[in-house]
């Protein structure tokens, strides 16, 4: 950060408002140097990247010392990501410019960024206020073992629920995904209760669709559900039980590539219309990219099981998206809710916008998050700066960055860290935006959080052969279950959806895909864990400082991590210690007492100030 003393872009006496801007709004810029530095003018610097221009806003000096300079700048009217800095004019005429890293010369500048984002495009409150509850759905809920005559594609299917997920590779060295455990829509449904009561209120289905692999990554069918899950029926059962319960329902929309076992590329002629890979005269050949055909194409990251379909051709486009009976608009108009796009790096600008629009047409309040890994808002990829938050595209991200800040505090970072991360985003995303982001722990992509919170640093987790049979001490187990609970709580008093990946909850353990993707252990759960997620789950619900709130940090130093969350007269205060010595604070309240909503321990107030010591690994969440 840049000086304190002259600018800081996240306190309002120097930059109001703050953070991202809607377009054609307002910004005040106050720069406040000190009076010896000689300065008689300042200017902001405004580079605008997707229009290409720079523009320069004279800020006035205000002090008559020439230590303050303040002036109103507007935004273009347009979205824009916008680097500003400062140039300084001395007595002399001399210039000096002023960015991030101080004051320096113009070819060491480092600007902040300014967000400008379409705020007529809404977004649903529904989704960030409350609790997202991912599931694999072949591992969550089985009611009988499938038999998978018939069915596309080789699949082995476990007659043992509690049998562990095959993770070497196959004779010819390929990891293929083909065996299966028999989770299904109804045993989805069967559970619905028991996600009642962590109050879920979005289900995010992993892809449902027909696919000859577990995970179903690799779509063989965008109009059918996988004949193992169900039937359409069974997905519109869901649905409506789901919405009876206060449930929204979120699928996984896989649209940057197919299988290569689809009937759109067939390759093994698992069905009987012509595929591109068996016809330069398919209807379907040009849906693909091959630089020499049949057997030389684009695929996702070079994995030939996952041919790339151009988004960019119409009869694709209109097939997922714009025709009457698209994919997009079937499902929606099946029960679902939302979609997370998977993959969002790879899917051009106006694909996504396109999707946004024919689902806005479906369901005005439905919900669309894309697959991101890092700051969403300046993301760059395939050379390109993307849009996705600008207006118009995905309405909340799945945001990893909070996933790696969190488990870089709970091994010893500073919450200063956390802090800075988190504060990033809140300045660089549209509020809409960062208070709908999906927060997570873990994810079917990642391995399980209380696996990577617990296990040792001289564990013998160096093969897979190793990390497949590996399970917690005792010991390991205590202290992964003591760190998980408190990044529970991170999670549920944080802004955004808190979201459970399947089992986590309940203690499942596991290392990096396929060993993170178990059967759910029914009648096996940690009851304590998951009566304290179900604990976190209400008092999210009943609290609309925690659902909506805005948020401010009282301290982030070492171990102790104290923010605050408010809604109208409603206040929540999260404190937390992810260190192994207690943590003594003393802290401002306005009112005689506070209590735990955890524990429902309380807490005496004298003159205004909370005295508390906190245990190692542990929290509190005041109210």
């Amino acid at each position: 950060m840049s000086d304190r003393f002259v600018f800081d872009p996240r306190d309002d006496r120097y930059k109001s408002p703050f953070g991202a801007t809607a377009c054609g709004s307002t910004v005040t810029f106050t720069l406040r140097p000190l009076p010896d530095e000689g300065f008689a003018a300042c200017v902001l610097l405004a580079c605008c990247e997707f229009g290409g221009t720079e523009q320069e806003c004279s800020l006035p000096a205000a002090g008559g010392q020439g230590d303050l300079f303040s002036g109103v700048y507007t935004v273009p009217a347009q979205p824009e990501l916008i680097w500003y800095a400062f140039r300084f004019t001395r007595r002399d005429g001399s210039c000096v410019y002023f960015g991030r890293n101080g004051y320096c010369d113009l070819p060491q500048l480092q600007r902040w960024q300014l967000t400008v984002y379409d705020d007529t495009f809404l977004t649903p409150q529904w989704f960030g206020a409350g609790v997202t509850y991912q599931i694999f759905p072949d591992r969550f809920c089985r009611l009988s073992v499938p038999v998978p005559d018939g069915m596309v594609g080789n699949r082995v299917v476990h007659q043992y629920w509690d049998d562990q997920p095959v993770y070497r590779p196959d004779e010819r060295g390929a990891i293929t995904n083909r065996d299966f455990f028999g989770g299904s829509l109804q045993g989805i449904i069967s559970k619905l209760d028991y996600l009642a009561e962590l109050s879920v209120t979005t289900l995010y289905l992993c892809p449902i669709f027909e696919s000859d692999s577990n995970h179903r990554y690799n779509t063989a069918d965008y109009m059918s559900i996988d004949p193992m899950l169900g039937t359409e029926a069974d997905f519109r059962q869901l649905c409506d039980e789901a919405h009876a319960r206060g449930m929204r329902v979120m699928l996984d929309g896989v649209f940057n590539h197919t299988g290569s076992n689809s009937r759109y590329f067939n390759a093994l002629g698992c069905y009987p219309q012509l595929g591109a890979a068996q016809s330069q005269q398919s209807v379907y050949y040009p849906w693909y990219h091959f630089r020499r055909w049949p057997d030389d194409y684009d695929a996702w990251w070079g994995v030939r099981t996952l041919p790339a379909v151009n988004e960019e051709n119409p009869d694709y486009r209109h097939f997922i998206i714009t025709g009457e009976d698209s994919v997009i608009r079937h499902w929606m108009r099946c029960g679902a809710d939302a979609w997370r796009l998977d993959v969002a790096d790879e899917l051009p600008d106006d694909f996504i916008a396109d999707i946004r629009r024919v689902m806005t047409e479906e369901k005005a309040d439905s919900f669309l998050l894309g697959e991101v890994w890092e700051d969403g808002s300046n993301k760059i990829s395939y050379s390109r700066r993307r849009r996705y938050l600008l207006g118009g595209e995905t309405n909340g991200l799945m945001n990893y960055p909070f996933r790696a800040a969190t488990l870089h505090w709970l091994a010893g970072g500073s919450a200063a860290e956390f802090r800075e991360s988190m504060e990033t985003l809140r300045e660089n995303y549209p509020p809409a935006a960062y208070y709908s982001a999906l927060n997570i722990l873990g994810t079917h992509d990642t391995a399980r959080v209380l696996t990577l919170l617990g296990a040792s640093n001289d564990a013998p987790v160096g093969s897979k052969d190793q990390r497949a049979v590996y399970r917690l001490s005792p010991a390991e187990r205590a202290r992964g279950a003591a760190r998980l609970r408190l990044a529970a709580l991170l999670l549920y008093a944080f802004p955004g959806s808190p979201t459970i990946f399947y089992g986590d909850e309940v203690g499942m353990e596991g290392f990096e895909d396929p060993l993170n993707r178990g059967t759910y252990p029914w009648g096996r759960e940690d009851e304590d864990l998951l009566q304290y997620f179900r604990h976190l789950g209400s008092i999210r619900k009943a609290r609309p400082s925690l659902q909506r709130g805005d948020i401010s940090y009282l301290r982030a130093e070492g171990p102790g991590l104290v923010f605050r969350r408010a809604s109208g007269g409603e206040i929540s205060l999260a404190v937390l210690n992810a260190g192994d010595e207690p943590l003594d604070l003393l802290l401002p309240w306005s009112g005689a007492m506070a209590a735990d909503a955890l524990s429902g321990q309380q807490f005496f107030v004298k003159d205004r100030t909370l005295h508390l010591s906190v245990p190692p690994i542990s929290g509190l969440l005041l109210i």
